[in-house]
């Protein structure tokens, strides 16, 4: 039985195992993602990264998108008007 009570929703299943996901990216990918500001799906880097590597033909600046992409995501007010960022919350 689980929690979600008595409800006509129909109840949607995550497809795919993201732990699996993330292993299954390069090593560069791996740690981009491990050190990023804010959380990413391994789908999302992925796509992103492939898009930019077949554009450009280098890892290095394929990453660089990645993380002007983040930048720009970051840079963007929450609608309580702070900046977003993973990190902070994490801070001592």
């Amino acid at each position: 039985m689980d929690n979600l009570g008595q409800t006509k929703l129909k109840k949607k299943r995550k497809k795919g195992d993201p732990m699996h996901e993330f292993d299954c990216l390069p090593p560069l990918l791996r740690r981009w993602v491990r050190d990023a500001d804010m959380p990413w799906s391994p789908i999302s880097v992925k796509r992103v990264y492939m898009k930019a590597l077949k554009k450009t033909g280098s890892s290095g600046i394929a990453l660089a998108e990645l993380d002007k992409i983040q930048g720009k995501r970051l840079s963007k007010k929450t609608p309580h008007g702070e900046r977003y960022s993973i990190r902070e919350n994490f801070k001592s």
